[in-house]
């Protein structure tokens, strides 16, 4: 019988569920919408039940459509948000929510309620934050733990474990507590290289009792913690004998797969409502304002450094959304049943016919949710300079560049800190929803001076839960020998030498832009 292994990606927005064989050609795959709760500005919430339930009518259509019987599927990989779980002695839920909705008992990755408790965890100056780029980030669990302890006690003791999401689907799974060094290691300060947690830093918080209420054991990618259990096959559609493997987080399951098999001078860029920048070393490297280094999470045996922006395609679409002339565009792509990016990407090359540069006088700073690197500003926020009083299809399309010029600059000044500090960046590998943009891609290609490889998988995400699924059955001896058996390399895209002056001024304005708003929030601070 013909093995095949399935991976599962848990995004912000939906469940993707793709059916591999071990050559990582995609036999099927299947998409499941889930809820997100935005009770206040700053808060972000799911369900967990609701998650769980998407999961398993994407792996069961997913394994209907390819027309493999349930029994020759050897392995299921899950990835996840970096979001938390909350859950009770019996299994159930504990809310997260101020008006205890018993079905809110996730914290989004993306939820920044707890800005003061990131506060309060870095004022301890512990040598643990050397490890998470100097500071721990809002969007990282150890404050939102902090702030349900503060604002919600009793919800706090109530939760017998709390979870990052991918090692919540696992338990869910298989019923291991167990967690992934990859979870533990980004999210939650433990530090593998020491094999443990920063516990000074947690009594200084408050937070001394927390490991209790983690998962006991810690594996490594690649392993399994056990098969699916009854229940778990019954609703999932497939049989007890499936492996289960240890759980990653989405963007580094992207890492995997970009850049698994040849990790020298590469980086991963895996984009989406938020960008991931992801790059090893054999050596641990100290990066101002970027994540980690972290040992063993998402290559067995590297040094982790993650750099990325909060919001990405988010802020995109929330861009477009503010103009008059969005309902054209929209109007336009409806009519011409096409996208509406590939409407606007036409509206910017007429643009571009009768103005060389249309962005040379406006210039937009995209840290409208933050900065997560490499400046780790929570505060930051974003700004346009340039305006005038343009409407119509043109302002947009100006506007609409600039944006998606702005985030590669932002990533451009992620590589430039990450090569400050002893990395030697020289090969962008890019997955996610942007790849299907082509001006995007040429945008970034441009800003940062280099060419952009594509994966032939366009769902490079799941395949990486693929390749975990795949070791954890046995396939192959580790990661890197997966990653290499399963991705193939796709399309190139070539920066144009004519346009790097440009973008080498651009970028100086970039830079200046946040400095400038610097000098705005001291001006104003102290008042209410």
């Amino acid at each position: 019988m013909n093995r095949v292994v399935i991976g599962v990606d848990v995004g912000s927005a939906s469940v993707r569920a793709g059916v591999f064989d071990l050559a990582g050609r995609r036999l099927a795959f299947a998409v499941r919408p889930i809820l997100q709760f935005r009770p206040a500005t700053g808060f972000v919430e799911q369900s967990s039940a609701d998650i769980w339930r998407q999961t398993c009518a994407a792996v069961r259509e997913a394994v209907n459509v390819c027309g493999v019987a349930p029994a020759a599927v050897a392995a299921l990989g899950f990835d996840a948000t970096c979001s938390l779980v909350a859950v009770g002695a019996s299994g159930e839920p504990v809310s997260v929510a101020a008006g205890g909705e018993p079905e809110r008992d996730i914290v989004m990755w993306m939820d920044h309620r707890a800005v003061e408790e990131a506060a309060a965890i870095n004022a301890t100056g512990d040598p643990a934050l050397d490890y998470v780029g100097g500071e721990v980030s809002v969007e990282m669990q150890l404050p939102k733990l902090l702030w349900l302890r503060r604002h919600l006690p009793d919800r706090y003791a109530a939760a017998e474990r709390f979870f990052d999401l991918a090692d919540y689907l696992v338990w869910k799974s298989t019923g291991a507590d167990a967690a992934s060094v990859c979870t533990l290691t980004c999210k939650w300060n433990y530090l593998a290289h020491e094999a443990r947690f920063p516990e000074a830093m947690l009594r200084a918080v408050g937070l001394d009792d927390l490991l209790c209420r983690l998962p006991q054991r810690i594996l490594p990618l690649g392993s399994s913690p056990g098969t699916l259990t009854r229940v778990a096959a019954d609703e999932l559609g497939l049989t007890q004998d499936v492996a289960v493997a240890t759980g990653i987080i989405d963007a580094h399951a992207g890492g995997l797969a970009l850049i698994g098999a040849q990790p020298e001078g590469s980086l991963a860029l895996i984009g989406g409502t938020s960008n991931c920048h992801m790059v090893v070393s054999p050596t641990p490297l100290m990066v101002p304002g970027v994540w980690g280094p972290y040992f063993g999470a998402m290559l067995p045996g590297r040094w982790l450094n993650e750099g990325g922006q909060s919001a990405a395609g988010a802020l995109v679409d929330w861009t477009l959304r503010q103009s008059e002339a969005w309902p054209l565009a929209q109007a336009a792509a409806a009519r011409e049943d096409r996208s509406v990016y590939a409407v606007l990407n036409d509206w910017v090359a007429d643009l571009r016919s009768r103005e060389r540069h249309p962005t040379r006088d406006l210039h937009v700073l995209p840290d409208h949710h933050g900065n997560r690197s490499p400046r780790a500003d929570p505060h930051a926020r974003g700004a346009v300079c340039g305006l005038t009083l343009e409407a119509g299809p043109d302002a947009l399309a100006r506007l609409y560049l600039a944006t998606l010029q702005a985030l590669a600059y932002g990533t451009r000044h992620i590589i430039d800190s990450m090569n400050a500090a002893g990395h030697r960046i020289e090969r962008v590998v890019v997955c996610g929803g942007g790849t299907h943009n082509p001006l995007l891609l040429q945008e970034h290609a441009d800003a940062i001076g280099r060419d952009l490889q594509l994966v032939e998988e366009e769902d490079a995400v799941a395949l990486g839960a693929a390749l975990l699924a795949a070791t954890a059955s046995g396939a192959f001896a580790d990661l890197p020998a997966a990653a290499a058996a399963m991705v193939r390399p796709g399309g190139r895209v070539a920066a144009r030498a004519q346009e790097r002056a440009f973008h080498d001024a651009k970028y100086q304005v970039f830079l200046q832009l946040y400095d400038d708003q610097q000098r705005c929030r001291r001006r104003m601070a102290g008042w209410q």
